[in-house]
């Protein structure tokens, strides 16, 4: 896994989060491993969600963008209060950012990039409150 991501990018990766939870009350998440395990990507972000308690958000506005390194897939999912409120074709939007720096192998900037708009969109529908909490953890998590 380290070698799709240098430490100093990971610390990127990272920091990408912290900014976008600064303006939102949503969870982002980012979820690495070498294979998908399922032959359907969605199928294994669906679980990975699960497993990383993303569905227990008091207002569902999670997103989980996962990535499998060996097999050459990822997904960006988020929850249900998010899917309500953003454009149709918002997910696909985002996964086509990250696609075009990923080509060039530019995991960190395609992630970072990726969970801006994110971001944006959680800020737009979840903007932070006062008493906001960080419900999940703003490392990335490794399968």
């Amino acid at each position: 896994m380290s070698l799709l991501l240098t430490s100093s990018q990971q610390e990127q990766v990272v920091a990408a989060i912290r900014s976008a939870e600064l303006v939102t009350s949503g969870e982002v998440r980012v979820h690495i491993e070498t294979n998908c395990l399922e032959s359907d990507v969605i199928e294994r972000a669906k679980q990975v969600f699960a497993d990383l308690g993303m569905h227990r958000t008091d207002l569902k506005n999670g997103v989980l963008f996962y990535l499998a390194t060996d097999d050459r897939k990822f997904a960006v999912l988020g929850d249900k209060g998010i899917n309500e409120r953003v454009p149709d074709n918002f997910w696909n939007n985002v996964r086509d950012t990250m696609r075009a720096h990923f080509k060039k192998n530019e995991f960190a900037e395609g992630l970072s990039q990726g969970i801006q708009l994110a971001g944006e969109q959680l800020k737009t529908f979840f903007p932070r409150q006062a008493n906001d909490i960080n419900e999940l953890s703003d490392d990335i998590s490794f399968g």
